[in-house]
């Protein structure tokens, strides 16, 4: 590992500070930093009481290492900072290189099992017959995050909304909404509320539910969207196959919310949301896109339909 010096800046907070301290405290730990960034433990300390003198304040406990209030307050303003000037590197560095023959797509479960994505792929392939494609599935902001950063190309994401309006930003990146559809609530068919034609969410606060954060919309922000309190998780599915999800909120394990392509010929009773007004919403995010590239190629593909 090398020792990282430091260099004078004409700004009271240097960016390679910043980076080192959202480390320190995400880690937890001043030698689990030094490792992830290759530098030595002495060079970790010294950048983390260099910013400390910068701003005049102590912003990490030492014993065990978490961040103070002030430490915990720059944190809120750091990764964002960080993650804008990756941004802001990966769109410099695409206008300077040349457009590579590969493409990395970012999907969420929902949206890579709900979009149009397959047909889209078939019109790009036949467009450039030779371009190798990878696919990575993740949750909607690490997968944000990852093309702000220009580790995907571009993304498909899903989430919860009201009709018309986007999906919160997660990070600088572009989105456009492709398509929206209505949601419904997957029940056993034994259930009470199993023959209405329509249900409002709010009177399922109580209900059993099944927290599948990694394939449906998390409880959190359907409990956001019902504005009250409820929506206890009864069961747990950390797995990312939506058939399995539809399976166990169909035999009784709980409830789940999905689309409603997601479970059309599934089946299973899934009862229309009526209130409050609900829509799945499936966007596309990009950063800044080189001109005839695969990604700017894909992107047009997939806004025309």
């Amino acid at each position: 590992m090398v020792s990282c010096p430091l260099i004078s800046d004409p700004y009271p907070v240097e960016a390679q500070l910043l980076r080192t301290f959202v480390t320190v405290a995400r880690l937890g730990s001043f030698s689990a930093a030094a490792v992830q960034l290759g530098y030595t433990q002495a060079a970790v300390s010294q950048q983390i009481a260099a910013l400390e003198n910068d701003l005049k304040t102590q912003l990490l406990n030492r014993r065990p290492v978490t961040p103070t209030e002030a430490g915990t307050r720059l944190l809120e303003h750091a990764e964002p900072i960080l993650l804008r000037l990756d941004a802001a590197r990966t769109d410099v560095t695409r206008m300077t290189t040349t457009p590579a023959a590969t493409l990395l797509i970012g999907v969420t479960p929902l949206a890579g099992a709900t979009s149009a994505l397959p047909a889209a792929l078939a019109a790009l392939r036949d467009q450039m017959p030779r371009l190798a494609i990878t696919i990575q599935t993740g949750n909607r902001g690490d997968t944000a995050i990852a093309v702000a950063r220009g580790e995907l190309d571009l993304a498909l994401t899903d989430g919860l909304t009201a009709p018309g309006d986007p999906l919160p930003e997660l990070a600088p990146v572009t989105a456009t909404g492709l398509t929206e559809e209505a949601v419904r609530i997957v029940l056993p068919d034994g259930h009470p509320l199993a023959a209405r034609s329509t249900l409002c969410l709010m009177d399922l606060a109580d209900a059993r539910w099944i927290a599948a954060d990694n394939v449906a919309p998390q409880l959190a922000e359907i409990r956001r969207h019902a504005d009250t309190a409820g929506f206890r998780p009864a069961f747990r599915y950390t797995g990312q196959d939506l058939k399995t999800l539809i399976n166990l909120a169909a035999v009784g394990h709980g409830l789940t919310l999905l689309p409603e392509t997601a479970v059309r010929d599934q089946g299973v009773t899934a009862v229309p949301v009526a209130l409050p007004r609900l829509c799945h919403r499936l966007e596309l995010i990009h950063a800044a896109l080189p001109e005839r590239s695969p990604a700017a190629a894909l992107a047009a593909i997939l806004s025309q339909r």
